[in-house]
């Protein structure tokens, strides 16, 4: 089974995606295969600096992600581009990666974390999407103390994805990581029972 894991910024995806590799899942990370289309020398970091300016890369000629998202985050219409620049890329890389895992071994389940998955239109890839859930208010306490941002600057954050009660309400497995880890960590693996997994 290939499912897909979504949630808001600051939910714990992380989290819940590294409690399911424990159990035996193979993951594939969308943040990573991002991260690496925005690398020295690959054609989508090429392309951004053509739209947006030398000013989004460091002095070593690496992304400099702050300034990035601080033209992308506070503009719809620069979001916009940079999407639709790093989108096709990245989605390409997500099926040539999950594809080859369930080819590997089909017993297996195959995570795949998208944050934007829904936005992202890419639901009707997996046989089934699980979002890791907390509300709002513990998003935005969570996102101001872990990336040092101004309340505003949280709030536009989460403004700039679907709210997170909609992508709960459209989950098929709902993972609420608004208590402890041993909460967690027990909703995952009832689960894990539940889908008969090995």
């Amino acid at each position: 089974m290939i499912m897909g894991l979504t949630g808001g910024i600051a939910s714990g995806k992380s989290t819940v995606s590294a409690m399911l590799v424990q159990k035996g899942a193979r993951l594939v990370d969308a943040d990573v295969i991002a991260r690496g289309v925005m690398l020295p020398g690959h054609p989508v970091l090429a392309a951004a600096v053509e739209h947006f300016g030398q000013g989004i890369l460091l002095p070593d000629g690496t992304l400099n992600r702050a300034a990035l998202g601080e033209i992308v985050f506070s503009d719809p219409a620069a979001l916009q581009v940079l999407n639709s620049l790093t989108h096709p890329a990245i989605r390409q890389e997500i099926k040539d990666q999950m594809y080859a895992l369930e080819e590997e071994d089909a017993q297996r389940l195959v995570i795949v974390d998208i944050p934007l998955l829904y936005e992202s239109k890419l639901d009707s890839l997996f046989d089934k999407v699980m979002v890791v859930y907390v509300p709002r208010e513990v998003q935005l306490a969570r996102l101001i103390e872990r990336n040092g941002l101004s309340p505003e600057q949280a709030a536009a954050r989460l403004d700039a994805q679907m709210d997170i009660e909609e992508k709960r309400a459209r989950a098929d497995y709902i993972i609420d990581n608004s208590g402890d880890l041993a909460e967690t960590e027990q909703q995952v693996a009832v689960m894990w029972d539940r889908l008969g997994l090995l």
